[in-house]
């Protein structure tokens, strides 16, 4: 009888310390706590372009001594990001070629065709990203790649951040994004010479993206 005891003693001493040193299962309230607040801190952000107040625009040296101005009057585009920085930022954008205004007609029938664009048959502009690279006070390297007609390279931009201001409830956040990109690179060919021997439209070709970005609720 003692030693139905002792057992019984033993495996009651022996279930109380495998207890005590199990971790507990149970979804209390402090463990849910926890997980709702890890899950906070992993919340992807869904930014869109407020398109009103957005522009993309671009110059080119024109005759080798003066600049033309244009802009792209249709665009998209979408940004991700669970980093309060932004540093983990997924950023798409679009163009509509065919939106393409330089205030002048005959010139931008030009350009949509098969010397530059080829709207027809190319009448989106991508890019990708694949960084997003804080460089210190408020300023980015973007990288990703850019795809014009029928060719995708890879380009960086130099952004500013604007800041980000709470407005009716919401979230916007300002950026402004430039780079230079050689337009002989993506087969926009047009070569036709000055008699000086310049680039009647010069190869480099300067980007302004200004983006005013609203935080989806």
């Amino acid at each position: 009888m003692n030693l139905l005891s002792n057992l019984h003693a033993g495996a009651f001493a022996t279930a109380l310390l495998f207890s005590a040193f199990t971790p507990s299962t149970e979804t209390g309230p402090q463990n849910h706590q926890l997980r709702t607040a890890s899950s906070s801190a992993q919340a992807v952000s869904k930014w869109t372009i407020d398109k009103a107040h957005s522009n993309v625009k671009f110059t080119v040296t024109h005759m080798v001594v003066s600049e033309t101005e244009g802009n792209f009057k249709l665009f998209n585009g979408s940004m991700e990001s669970a980093k309060p920085d932004f540093s983990d930022a997924k950023i798409e954008f679009s163009v509509d070629v065919n939106s393409i205004n330089t205030e002048n007609e005959n010139r931008d029938k030009h350009l949509k065709g098969d010397d530059f664009f080829n709207a027809e048959k190319y009448p989106q502009m991508k890019f990708v990203s694949t960084s997003f690279t804080p460089q210190g006070d408020k300023k980015y390297k973007l990288s990703g790649n850019l795809t014009i007609r029928d060719v995708t390279k890879p380009v960086v931009f130099d952004v500013v951040y604007g800041g980000s201001v709470n407005d009716r409830g919401g979230v916007k956040a300002g950026f402004k994004a430039t780079t230079t990109v050689n337009r002989f690179d993506y087969n926009l060919k047009w070569d036709k010479m000055t008699e000086a021997g310049g680039l009647v439209v010069s190869k480099d070709v300067n980007i302004t993206v200004n983006v005013e970005m609203t935080k989806k609720s």
